[in-house]
């Protein structure tokens, strides 16, 4: 039978401290990618310090991708659990690579022939101990797939660089034994991957992104408490400390953490802050009176099922109105949503000149699934980039006004130690020179002001553009997240003849509601969200009286798979006028028609 090339997934599946990441990302993906590959991959693990059961999605093709698949061709099972939690995902002609002498009735749970028994412990110990399991697995991998080993052994020697001589011999000989064992007794598996030549491109996470942005945007300051999935943006920013010349600062909490954010972006240095939603619930106080303060401030908030603690390790989208209406009064903010590792790096460079040119707080909402999963995609074009810090003056004359009433709600604003700059920062109501008041009429003016710069900051922000055939009759609206999955759902959907559009929201406050009035007229709006209750369809109604036609909604900790995706808008167009729910082979999605009567 002729092979299937340069179309995978695989999945590595076991518990922590197996090495599935450092397997699946720095040996796997990350090798594919050097042989001119494109790859995706995406990690599933539980809230605990060690154990429970750890999985990666690597997804491999010769053409981009930006979402995961439900169906397996491959999986490396570590122990019998990953058999029982995944065998059933496997395709037709798909295949395990576990140990029998670990997994002795490995054949009770799946068909026969799907089970490619590897001594991976044998092996692991004959070079060196049980912790090269996972790199004899590798060998195995890529020994089934017909890749070239010393793509393989250059990525065990750069992956070990900063290790002895003897692990890194140690890892090339496990995987040497696994891929010698895979490539006698296995010739027959359906799939192969064929090096391309050509490695132009990166690989890189959707919060890696963000911290290159926030380098790009001359980010010198970040304070943040860890809190996952948004720790590792402070992570990779840890890295680049040195070479950019950025402090990085843990703090006690959350609170300190965000008026440290106010505090630095007031003296002048851009500071950003990243946390997830119960640590932002600990910011607001302060991001209120950044907005008090109409202080620069670039908060990165990556989101998590709650409410509460909730799912610490899995995804959702559940935090947006929470973010939008945070903090007292009517307070404007800007939003901005990536929907991909590209999108994380360009907003986040956009973030920091709107958060200085608009002397308000930004909030990048990321969440698990864009934050955390990596994908191959061209270098980031950052040649038209300048750092723009909007009314940022070093002179001033006396009686300076700090907030003082211009045309686009705009004051000029001075770092310490400006001649002549004095003036009080504080999160009190204030006049034009920066005195407390309460004052009805100074109340009324500032409060315009507010709105006046929120309404003039809207007319300069990208309108949103619609992906896919202009024409179609169903045009998906969404954000964040969910778009790699929307994307390949809209080409499953393509080779069936079914016709989408796709309308993604990047910024989010100010709400481009005139563009997507105009985007949508006379088309059914099919909305797609990872919350419960179509969250942004809700602000649509809002602040346009419009009702979305269909939810597709899915809020069980996990992302949308692109065949969740393409069932119910399936089921949408055969159903139209009556409601349904549709299951997928392992998740409930619900799909809601609200536009019948």
């Amino acid at each position: 039978m002729e092979k299937i090339v340069n179309d995978l997934n695989l999945k590595i599946a076991g518990v922590a401290g197996d090495g599935i990441l450092n397997a699946g990302l720095m040996m796997f993906a990350k090798t594919v990618k050097r042989a001119g590959l494109y790859a995706f991959a995406s990690a599933e693990y539980p809230s605990l310090v060690r154990g429970g059961h750890n999985h990666l999605n690597v997804r491999v093709s010769d053409k981009p991708i930006i979402s995961q698949v439900y169906e397996l061709n491959l999986l490396i099972a570590l122990n019998k659990e990953s058999i029982e939690n995944h065998a059933a995902l496997l395709s037709e002609n798909g295949a395990i690579i576990y140990d029998a002498d670990q997994i002795k009735d490995a054949d009770t749970l799946t068909q026969k022939e799907k089970l490619y028994p590897v001594p991976l412990l044998e092996f692991a110990n004959q070079a060196g101990g049980r912790i090269m399991k996972n790199t004899v697995a590798m060998g195995a991998v890529f020994g089934l797939v017909n890749l070239d080993f010393s793509l393989l052994e250059n990525s065990i020697k750069t992956t070990f660089a900063k290790k002895s001589e003897l692990i890194v011999s140690g890892n090339i000989a496990a995987a040497k034994l696994g891929y010698d064992y895979a490539k006698k007794n296995y010739s027959k598996f359906s799939f192969a991957l064929k090096p391309t030549g050509v490695d132009e491109n990166i690989f890189v996470s959707g919060h890696e992104s963000v911290a290159l942005g926030a380098v790009k945007a001359g980010c010198k300051l970040i304070c943040a408490y860890p809190m996952t999935p948004a720790t590792s943006v402070m992570t990779t920013l840890e890295k680049f400390a040195i070479d950019a010349n950025l402090v990085v600062k843990q703090a006690e909490d959350e609170i300190a953490a965000m008026n440290m954010v106010i505090g630095g972006n007031y003296a002048g240095v851009r500071t950003m802050t990243t946390t997830s939603g119960g640590g932002f619930a600990l910011m607001v106080e302060a991001f209120g009176m950044g907005m008090q303060m109409e202080t620069p401030a670039v908060v990165v908030e990556s989101m998590r099922p709650g409410p509460g603690t909730g799912m610490a390790t899995r995804t959702g989208q559940g935090d947006l109105k929470f973010l939008l209406n945070n903090s007292t009064d009517e307070s404007p903010r800007i939003v901005v949503a990536p929907g991909c590792a590209t999108d994380a790096f360009e907003l986040t460079t956009h973030a920091f000149n709107l958060a200085e040119i608009w002397q308000m707080p930004v909030l990048i909402v990321t969440d698990k699934y864009v934050g955390e999963s990596y994908s191959t995609v061209k270098p980031f074009d950052d040649s038209k980039y300048k750092i723009d810090r909007g009314k940022l003056v070093t002179e001033v004359k006396e009686d300076y006004k700090r907030y003082e009433i211009t045309k686009d709600g705009v004051s000029p604003r001075v770092i310490p130690g400006v001649k002549n700059g004095m003036h009080t920062a504080t999160s009190y109501e204030h006049d034009e020179f920066s005195f407390e008041s309460e004052d009805e009429d100074n109340k009324i003016m500032l409060t315009q002001k507010r709105k006046r710069k929120f309404l003039n900051l809207a007319k300069t922000l990208p309108a949103p553009e619609l992906v896919g055939d202009k024409n179609a009759e169903f045009v998906i609206l969404s954000w964040g997240s969910t778009k790699g999955p929307i994307l390949q759902a809209m080409e499953l959907l393509e080779k069936e003849k079914i016709k989408t559009s796709f309308l993604q929201i990047k910024y989010i406050s100010p709400f481009p509601t005139e563009e997507v009035l105009k985007l949508t007229k006379e088309k059914k709006i099919i909305l797609i969200e990872n919350n419960e209750t179509g969250q942004l369809g809700g602000i649509l109604r809002e602040l346009s009286g419009k009702e979305v036609d269909y939810k597709i909604l899915k809020y069980d900790g996990r992302a949308f798979f692109p065949s969740e995706i393409q069932t119910g808008i399936k089921n949408i167009i055969k159903n139209e006028k009556e409601k349904v729910q549709v299951f997928s082979k392992n998740k409930n999605v619900a799909v809601e028609n609200f536009g019948v009567k």
